[in-house]
């Protein structure tokens, strides 16, 4: 353009002055030949050869041919500027591609990619700023193991690029902005327009420098060659995140999926174990008559039907790594992480080895873990080395071991699992003369659930399993002495033993409150969550850690394992949009053998006023005649599905409320509240749950509950 323009200025003066030459001629012309306009314009012409004619005609030849030679010349000039800048252009290219093959060799720690791998390939383009921003950042996790000494050769490159093509750095700044906006705002990341496996790779890679600088310079090659592969199995977005591995992250993945058959659902759970069932641990494993029960985990039910603790074999799920790029979704386990930061406002989650990971929506299901006594907490190290609190698949590993090994085992507590785990090593004392000894503050077992007269008739039955029990027993101190444990009471019995399991109840794990702002309740413990338990908009909480909102028997928090199969349920339909509110009323069982066995629903407190009507049983009313005739070991399984239909009560007279000690074979006891029944309790009588679950439903007063005891047909062989 500046020398079409310098053209432009010699040639005006010459067209001008040709222009005025002309001018005067055709006036003499005029003169000369006549005074009409017309003879004027006939001379310049077609008027006779010589004199002003013939001028005229080689000034308009002149002024012709200048302004063609001066369109030539301007044509010639474009054209010629055009192939240089092609030139120049292209040998920026060729610089730009070297550089880039220098980096493809030595990595620098420039911003991550946005492109995969294969993205160097495609550098050749015509468009120079896109090719040097590919160039630039793929070269980043191209070989993380290599020295960075070369990153100061690459970037006076894309300077001098840069100052030599300023039209072109305009376009590259965007691309550059984007993915600094994708990196710090995650919420972005649940955009779909980005590929699933550029969004995988971008966080990858950022996670994996963002370590690097804490190392010490000899050692980031050793970390970078760790890191990267480990990096690259977790995803870094999660549409539908879930944080637990126990049965309420399992139940609300199954509700996601049945409900959106395409959906992506990443489970987290810092146990290396796949999503499993806890009641076997304190229940069938400890009856199995295989020797390797530890490492099969599989067990015969009451039934004799065998299965596995886990709920789906590791076929039935995905790797991390493939959840992005999965055709049809599906479920995947990340084992052995633990979420130890959450941010609500970014919507991501960070892992203990510093990876993060995006979510659309979140479940917190991390349960509980088990309460210790301050006793064995303040004792010296030998003391808590021989302490079980027993929760996961290791526990019960650790405790076979020691059942096998030791000559007494003192279990603290009298609740479910302190029972459970009495009655089930009792039946093992009686083969390998193991001593069992129970040992609680209660003055009966379960005496914190039962009425008084069960409890009493409860701790009865554990003595028959074989099982030493110590009653209203207050911990003062334990000590390890002469090679045995020393358990000192408050009232000054002494109690030795070789091992302790502490079973005193369960503190709900609320560990990412405070990172993530949510509330803890004061009264009940566990996060605090409406009647859909939903703690945030896109946040739920489910299991033993959701302090709910019970619609009919207010806010409560439950410890059992349908409640979590229920909660987890629910939760899951909120998740995709259902927005219900828990009205279902989810239920609980302890077995205490193969003979004696309970469901339990609502609230069962026993310094509640009950009502307890009771039967003779028969061969049928035990838990074993029970998993018979439902076909599964976890009787909520199928109870959970069943909804009460007009039941059809007993035409048999009903017995008077019944106390005495050796009369209680099969019976339902109502917990009240104002006279309205708020929990029921079916002793040896199951497959009725439907039933119980209706009557807290209505939260109804009953005048005769020896009338209502007859819908569950107690009375009737």
């Amino acid at each position: 353009m500046l020398t079409c323009r310098s053209v432009w200025r010699k040639l005006t003066p010459l067209a001008r002055a040709s222009s005025t030459l002309c001018r005067q001629n055709v006036r003499r012309a005029g003169f000369n030949n006549g005074r009409s306009v017309r003879v004027q314009t006939a001379h310049m012409s077609t008027g006779p050869a010589g004199g002003g004619g013939r001028q005229t005609q080689i000034y308009v030849l002149l002024v012709g041919a200048a302004a063609v030679g001066g369109g030539i010349y301007a044509y010639q000039t474009v054209k010629g500027d055009q192939q240089r800048y092609e030139e120049r252009m292209a040998q920026m290219l060729s610089r730009s591609q070297k550089a880039a093959e220098q980096e493809t060799a030595v990595p620098t720690q420039s911003e991550p990619p946005d492109v995969p791998e294969t993205e160097p390939e495609a550098a050749p383009s015509s468009e120079e700023p896109i090719s040097l921003a590919s160039d630039s950042e793929a070269a980043a996790p191209t070989e993380p193991t290599e020295p960075l000494s070369d990153e100061p050769v690459v970037e006076p490159t894309s300077e001098a690029a840069a100052a030599a093509a300023a039209a072109a750095e305009a376009p590259a700044a965007p691309l550059v902005e984007e993915a600094a906006a994708s990196e710090s705002s995650p919420a972005e990341l649940t955009d779909p327009s980005p590929a699933p496996v550029e969004e995988s790779e971008s966080a990858a890679a950022v996670e994996t420098p963002a370590a690097e600088p804490a190392e010490p310079q000899p050692e980031v090659v050793e970390s970078a060659v760790e890191s990267t592969p480990a990096s690259a199995k977790i995803p870094s977005h999660a549409p539908y995140l879930l944080i637990g591995g126990g049965t309420a992250s399992f139940a609300a993945a199954r509700s996601i999926r049945a409900r959106d058959p395409n959906a992506r659902v990443l489970i987290v759970t810092d146990e290396p174990d796949l999503p499993y069932m806890r009641p076997p641990l304190s229940k069938e494993l400890w009856f199995s008559d295989d020797s390797s029960v530890t490492e099969t985990l599989r067990f015969k039910q009451w039934n004799g039907k065998e299965r596995s603790i886990f709920f789906q074999p590791p076929s039935f799920y995905i790797q991390p790594e493939e959840l992005d790029s999965a055709e049809n979704g599906g479920v995947a386990v990340l084992t052995g992480k633990k979420v130890t930061h959450m941010d609500v406002r970014g919507n991501k989650v960070k892992l203990d080895d510093g990876t993060e990971i995006s979510y659309n929506k979140c479940l917190i299901a991390t349960g509980g873990v088990p309460r210790n006594l301050q006793a064995i907490e303040r004792a010296d190290e030998e003391v808590i080395k021989r302490t079980t609190l027993f929760r996961k698949i290791d526990d019960f590993k650790s405790l076979d071991n020691v059942s096998r090994n030791a000559k007494s085992i003192t279990i603290i507590g009298g609740g479910f699992m302190g029972s459970e785990l009495a009655c089930a090593l009792g039946r093992r004392s009686t083969e390998s003369g193991l001593e069992v000894v129970q040992m609680f503050p209660e003055k009966g077992n379960m005496g914190k659930v039962l009425p008084e007269y069960l409890s009493n008739w409860t701790t009865e039955k554990v003595k028959r399993e074989g099982v030493k029990v110590i009653k209203e027993a207050l911990v003062k101190s334990v000590t390890f002495k002469d090679d045995k444990l020393e358990i000192q009471l408050k009232d000054g019995r002494l109690v030795e033993t070789d091992h302790i399991v502490a079973a005193v109840g369960l503190e709900p794990n609320v560990d990412l409150a405070k990172s993530a702002g949510l509330e803890v309740d004061s009264d009940f413990g566990g996060f605090r969550v409406n009647a859909e338990l939903q703690a945030r908009s896109n946040i739920w909480v489910a299991g033993d850690a959701a302090c709910f909102y019970d619609i009919r028997l207010g806010r409560r928090r439950v410890e059992h394992h349908d409640h979590a199969v229920v909660s987890g349920r629910l939760a899951g339909e909120n998740m995709t949009g259902a927005n219900k509110p828990y009205w279902h009323q989810s239920m609980f069982w302890s077995d205490l053998g193969p003979d004696v066995g309970y469901e339990a629903i609502g609230i069962v407190d026993s310094s509640l006023p009950t009502v307890g009507v009771f039967a003779k049983a028969t061969a049928k009313d035990t838990p074993k005649a029970a998993t018979e005739k439902s076909g599964t070991g976890i009787r909520s399984e199928s109870e959970t599905e069943d909804t009460a239909v007009s039941p059809v009560a007993s035409t048999t007279p009903a017995a008077a409320v019944e106390q005495q000690r050796d009369n209680y074979g099969k019976g339902v006891i109502f917990y009240l509240r104002d006279k309205v029944v708020v929990g029921i309790i079916l002793w040896n009588v199951f497959n009725r749950m439907p039933i119980a679950r209706k009557i807290i439903k209505d939260g109804e007063e009953h005048a005769d509950l020896n009338e209502v005891a007859k819908l569950f047909n107690i009375h009737e062989d």
